[in-house]
């Protein structure tokens, strides 16, 4: 995740979006409550299920989970204990592109209103 944050931080910028990167724990009781919950990867408010167009798994894994199962993600029919940094950096190109996507188009223009419409 850390390096896919630094490919990131370095292509992103000239398009005007600085990737962030947010860390949370949950403790034992949240995990307990719900591990679907655990290592699970937001990009603009979606998960990255959402983004890639896959969805969420289960599987048993190791001692950390206990008798529970760890988070998968499922894409294009291969299941993921551990996300690979290439579907991390697709679903944050796609969450960019969407992002562009909702800019109003002044903002993305280097040319005022009038400029852009006056015939040459």
């Amino acid at each position: 995740m850390q390096r896919a944050v630094v490919v990131l931080a370095q292509a992103l910028p000239p398009l005007g979006i600085q990737p962030e990167l947010e860390i949370t724990e949950i403790d034992s009781a949240s995990f307990r409550a719900n591990p679907a919950e655990s290592n699970r990867i937001s990009i603009a408010d979606r998960t990255i299920e959402e983004w890639l167009g896959g969805h969420t798994g289960g599987s048993r894994c190791c001692s950390v989970c206990g008798d529970s199962n760890c988070r998968t993600v499922e894409v294009d029919g291969a299941s993921f204990e551990t996300i690979p940094e290439r579907l991390i950096l697709k679903a944050a190109l796609l969450a960019s592109a969407a992002l562009l996507d909702e800019a109003p188009d002044a903002a993305l223009s280097c040319c005022s209103s009038a400029e852009r419409h006056r015939p040459i």
